[in-house]
């Protein structure tokens, strides 16, 4: 099979993850990804491809289904590649966030019953029946946008609760899931450092505590509560009987603080690319949680002046963080929910019927991560990346091949924002 030139040098790193044999028959569904306007079916990919997929239907089938391989691989690989677009000395801004896309059927594996967070609102909660994915993005500011792009990299699937005992598995929660996304990336690309974003679902003391552990590689920003328990650093002393003090003196809470104190206005980056005036009030302390420890934060109110968005908090595992960079990299994180959209608009996202164990734990061309890697593809062949940045195309195949980070040399088009 002969390839675009932009384009294999791409596709042919992600070979590590295969056999050969099964290497080419997803290369034709790479293909057929990438071509299909409609449902992004296996058969309906083997009708976009046509000659090109030569052998029997089943055959492709089973490259879901039956043969051995993981995600895991290849979510490394691309990685590595759009991580090499990346300047290497500005830390690279993470969005993770969860969707569930529908998938109904008595004898669907995994599937349960989740939020659906888009239809529902304040006085009405909406279910939806299918899968969970929680979906670990790259924000890159391309100099065709207005706005940053969330690439999704990583993903891991939810398995429902009552699932996990039958099997003899360990719950994972998608905080837990989040936690191992991101260790995979300090474990692969320890000379990076990185900035997570997430809503309130990922406001969490428990992944915050994670981040403060790796505080020299990773960054948590995500929204705040407005009663959460604040204290002072415990003193250094120790006193003259009983075990040293776990916190100190009690802070304020954030919405107390705000009631009294002065608001200074000011203009940040908001949705969409776009500026807005606001009001703020910030402050610094450690959050607790019995058990759990102390955490150093900096926390940001804000008003929108306009009126058209409610108050809100925000908080960063790094007390140095400047107040406006918090509020910019929280709102720059609803790029991950435009390409949600969007990768269900346009590319096919939760079109695939797989039903099966194996099918639904591979599934490569219906994950968000998935669809991020027919786009890459397709953006790159558009963009003729391998015709005007030749070997940098050419290194990121073989740092990616080799498994390893990338030094990234080479002057850099794209930046992270």
């Amino acid at each position: 099979m002969h390839l675009p030139k932009a384009a294999e040098p791409l596709i042919s790193a992600f070979s590590i993850a295969f056999t050969r044999p099964t290497f080419q028959r997803a290369t034709v569904l790479i293909l057929g990804a990438i071509m299909a306007l409609r449902h992004r079916t296996v058969t309906n990919l083997l009708r976009t491809t046509g000659t090109l997929s030569q052998g029997h239907w089943s055959d492709f089938h089973r490259v879901l289904s039956l043969r051995v391989w993981s995600n895991w691989p290849l979510g490394r690989v691309l990685t590595a590649l759009v991580l090499d677009l990346l300047s290497p000395d500005q830390p690279v801004v993470l969005a993770v966030d969860d969707t569930n896309p529908q998938h109904q059927g008595p004898r669907v594996y995994g599937k349960g019953r989740h939020h659906d967070a888009i239809r529902s609102t304040h006085a009405h909660v909406v279910w939806v029946w299918g899968h969970k994915w929680v979906v670990l993005a790259i924000h890159v500011k391309f100099p065709f946008a207005s706005r940053p792009w969330a690439l999704p990299m990583l993903c891991a699937w939810y398995r429902p609760e009552e699932l996990n005992p039958k099997e003899g598995r360990r719950h994972k929660t998608p905080l837990d899931l989040t936690m191992g996304l991101l260790a995979a990336l300090l474990h692969w690309f320890p000379d990076r450092q990185f900035i997570v974003t997430g809503d309130g679902g990922y406001a969490s003391h428990k992944l915050a505590r994670f981040c403060h552990r790796h505080r020299g590689a990773l960054t948590l920003v995500a929204r705040f509560h407005g009663d959460a328990n604040l204290f002072e650093a415990p003193p250094t002393g120790r006193g003259k009987t009983g075990r040293p003090r776990t916190k100190g003196r009690k802070l304020p809470q954030p919405q107390q603080v705000v009631a009294k104190a002065i608001r200074r206005r000011g203009t940040v980056d908001w949705y969409g690319g776009k500026t807005r005036r606001v009001e703020r009030v910030w402050g610094e302390g450690h959050w607790y949680k019995g058990g759990e420890g102390l955490v150093p934060i900096r926390w940001v109110f804000v008003h929108d002046l306009t009126g058209t968005h409610r108050d809100e908090y925000f908080f960063s595992t790094d007390p140095t963080l400047p107040p406006e960079r918090i509020v910019s990299l929280y709102t720059g994180r609803w790029s991950i929910e435009v390409t949600f959209q969007e990768v269900r608009r346009h590319l096919g996202f939760a079109t695939p019927r797989n039903w099966c164990a194996k099918s639904v734990s591979k599934l490569c061309t219906g994950s968000p991560a998935g669809d991020c890697r027919w786009r890459f593809l397709a953006r790159a062949a558009a963009d003729g990346w391998a015709g005007h940045t030749g070997s940098r195309t050419g290194r990121c195949a073989g740092n990616a091949s080799s498994a390893k980070s990338s030094s990234g040399q080479a002057p850099h088009k794209y930046h992270c924002t």
